[in-house]
């Protein structure tokens, strides 16, 4: 560490430095215990998040599956439902999402409502999605940013014909 002091102009002691005290503060002390903090607490963060050490026992069963991709319901803009692209009509909405929940009746049911579409429409539609037989029933909606999430996380939430 280097310390200096300041010169003055005439100075009238023999040596020539002035007796001011320097008025720069020296960082260097401080950003070496910083990192060394740092680099403290980037060794011990792992070693605080993992709690008893275990020996976890070995099996042979098999990995579980992953989640099938859930199905989307769509109303457009004039109301009408849409399973994919096929149109499902009022008579024809409930025998076909009946016969989807008999195959997977854990499987996800996600319902896209067009934004110009009544909310007491969309709520029908989830009537008749929870008359199915689905448990796991999900909205979409655009997020702020106007960007669509990525992968929607379904909501665990039984679905009734009632709004809760």
């Amino acid at each position: 560490m280097a310390m200096g002091s300041i010169r003055s102009g005439g100075g009238d002691d023999e040596d020539g430095l002035d007796d001011a005290p320097m008025s720069e503060m020296n960082v260097t002390p401080l950003v070496d215990v910083m990192l060394v903090l740092l680099i403290i607490f980037m060794v011990a963060a792992p070693l605080m998040t993992t709690g008893v050490p275990v020996q976890l026992p070995k099996t042979t069963a098999q990995k579980v599956a992953q989640a099938k991709k859930p199905l989307e319901i769509s109303i457009d803009k004039d109301g009408k439902p849409y399973l994919a692209k096929e149109e499902l009509t009022p008579e024809t909405i409930l025998p076909r999402l009946r016969a989807l929940a008999a195959e997977d009746p854990g499987q996800v049911m996600l319902v896209r409502g067009d934004r110009d579409v009544p909310y007491g429409k969309i709520m029908e539609v989830m009537g008749l999605v929870g008359q199915a037989g689905f448990t796991k029933v999900s909205l979409i909606a655009q997020s702020p940013g106007g960007a669509l999430p990525s992968a929607p996380a379904p909501a665990a939430a039984p679905a009734t014909g009632t709004a809760q």
